[in-house]
């Protein structure tokens, strides 16, 4: 970038203008008028335009000179807090973390899974929401920390990527108040007898939730089909069905959104990865994320 004109310049228009006249800016700078005169005329002449104009023993900005005032203004207020943003960064330096958010993984889980790095001194942290391929290659090529995900990274000989995983939570069935007595009279059977609310087949869940109705000998009958978990809790407790959802996130599920649990999903679990672009894991917030004792699975495995 090349710039026109002399921040130097600027500044002395930008006193001149602040104290209305040649004199009483000099005065302020501490120079004689002369040397800020000149100094205004060469930035009206590196700007093609005439800022100043004569009025009465003093000086009066022109249109020209208004539209200045105001980038000077912003330009100076800015100036003013360099000097605290450089100290307060020097003084309390960042602890970056970003994490990718697969699109699969339930969104009400997602705090809880962070919980061990939240409470961390400065910390950043950036989350990115996106197609489980997507951040994957993000994370090989090192734009992204660690990625969140309901399933390991897959084969690919081209990610080096490593899968760690951070624990499963059994599902069970939810239901709002209007659904409960139903839902839970003669339950699972009565899950044929209610809307039933799903996650897409996106989702990794999903095949072992239909394998489910298959073995209890169920035809669901199915009110909708949820990408975002938040969201299909959401409709939930509007009323519009029943659910399954990790019992990880009961207490969430029952205060905030009012909701009573039906009974379980037996033999479905709910699975959590975090996946790492590293075998050994060198960011310390990443470390923090990991139970002790679970291995890195390579991509595949």
């Amino acid at each position: 970038m090349s710039l026109g004109f002399s921040y130097k310049h600027l500044y002395y228009f930008w006193v001149v203008a602040k104290e209305g006249g040649m004199s009483r800016a000099a005065e302020r700078l501490g120079m004689a008028i002369q040397t800020v005169s000149s100094q205004v005329r060469e930035l009206e002449r590196s700007l093609g335009h005439a800022l100043l104009k004569p009025a009465g023993r003093g000086v009066a900005l022109t249109e020209a000179g208004h539209a200045a005032l105001r980038q000077a203004d912003a330009i100076f207020q800015l100036g003013e807090q360099l000097e605290d943003v450089v100290r307060d960064a020097a003084s309390a330096p960042v602890v970056r973390l970003a994490v990718g958010i697969s699109d699969g993984l339930p969104k009400l889980a997602v705090r809880r899974l962070l919980m061990p790095v939240t409470h961390e001194p400065n910390l950043r942290l950036y989350c990115h929401e996106d197609q489980f391929d997507g951040l994957l290659s993000d994370l090989a090529l090192h734009r992204l920390d660690v990625v969140l995900a309901d399933r390991p990274a897959p084969p690919n000989p081209s990610l080096k990527v490593y899968s760690h995983s951070l624990g499963a939570s059994p599902l069970a069935w939810y239901a709002p108040e209007v659904w409960f007595e139903q839902a839970a009279a003669n339950f699972p059977a009565s899950l044929a007898q209610v809307p039933v609310l799903l996650p897409i087949h996106h989702s990794a869940v999903r095949p072992r939730i239909d394998q489910w109705f298959e073995r209890q000998g169920l035809r669901p009958r199915i009110a909708g089909e949820f990408e975002d978990s938040a969201l299909l809790a959401t409709f939930g407790a509007g009323g519009l069905g029943v659910f399954p959802a990790a019992e990880l996130m009961h207490e969430k599920l029952t205060a905030r959104y009012e909701l009573r649990r039906v009974g379980p999903c037996e033999g479905v679990e709910e699975q959590f990865f975090a996946i790492a672009a590293d075998k050994k894991v060198s960011h310390p917030l990443v470390q923090k994320l990991l139970p002790t004792h679970a291995p890195a699975r390579p991509a595949g495995d």
